[in-house]
């Protein structure tokens, strides 16, 4: 309205606002423009008790002295050392450099169902993948333990991902002498809610940083790299070739403690 000709204090009567923002506006807008205003923050340009630019480099040396821990472990430490400062000051600095880890928003939180006790073949059994790098090659290894038994199962393949993940478990199940009445796994992308969907089993995601949920799979991860994995070599055929014959034999043959010396297959007897 300016540009046709009007007052400023025409145009502030118009509008019901002051001569004053709309002379502001004016001076916003481009001459040669009929592009909208933008939105400026309204945060303020200055604060009482703004942090130091000391402080803050304290905040960030203090992160990477603790190797990137979290933002209440940097504000308790820096407390003890005399730095007097709030949680919030702490979080947000961090925040504003860039130094702290946002959960994508595409990650699904998964419920966490009641363990069942393993009372029964099948009642239990645990998923999991081993990451082995050599020489800049890198294969895995599902793994599955079957809880009650002890009766395990093993599958080496280049990549990882659901499709994969599917796979292994169908494979799993048509040689596992039971039925699976509930699979549990960590929440690896590999054992997604795509996964879920898709085994045809009731699926439970281990407690988040909780590894002894999985802790009689985690333990046969251990024995099967020291007894089988270590003297193969970096080859995915070789080692889904000599696999089963290892499988057999820890099925079969080799006693466990946690059986009470007795073998996986005695357990399905």
């Amino acid at each position: 309205m300016l540009r046709s000709g009007k007052t400023v204090r025409q145009v502030a009567l118009r509008f019901g606002v002051s001569p004053s923002a709309v002379s502001k506006w004016s001076r916003k807008m481009p001459q040669d423009s009929i592009a909208k205003i933008a939105t400026e923050s309204s945060r303020p340009k200055s604060h009482p008790r703004r942090l130091t630019m000391q402080t803050i480099q304290k905040i960030i040396d203090m992160r990477v002295r603790l190797g990137g821990r979290c933002a209440e472990v940097v504000h308790e430490q820096l407390q003890l050392e005399g730095t007097k400062i709030s949680l919030s000051s702490v979080k947000r600095t961090l925040d504003r450099n860039l130094l702290t880890k946002k959960r994508s928003p595409w990650k699904h939180i998964h419920e966490v169902l009641e363990r069942p006790k393993a009372l029964f073949p099948g009642a239990l059994v645990q998923v999991d993948t081993i990451h082995l790098v050599y020489d800049r090659k890198r294969i895995y290894i599902y793994t599955l333990l079957d809880v009650f038994t002890r009766h395990a199962y093993a599958w080496a393949s280049r990549r990882i991902n659901t499709r994969m993940s599917i796979l292994f478990l169908s494979k799993a199940k048509a040689r596992m002498p039971f039925v699976f009445s509930m699979v549990q796994s960590d929440n690896g992308s590999e054992f997604s809610q795509h996964f879920t969907e898709r085994i045809h089993t009731t699926h439970r995601h281990s407690r988040v940083r909780t590894p002894n949920d999985n802790a009689h799979l985690e333990r046969f991860n251990r024995t099967i790299q020291d007894e089988f994995l270590k003297r193969m070599p970096m080859d995915v055929i070789k080692i889904n070739r000599m696999l089963p014959r290892y499988l057999s034999y820890y099925n079969n043959q080799r006693l466990h403690l946690g059986l009470k010396l007795k073998t996986p297959a005695q357990m399905l007897g």
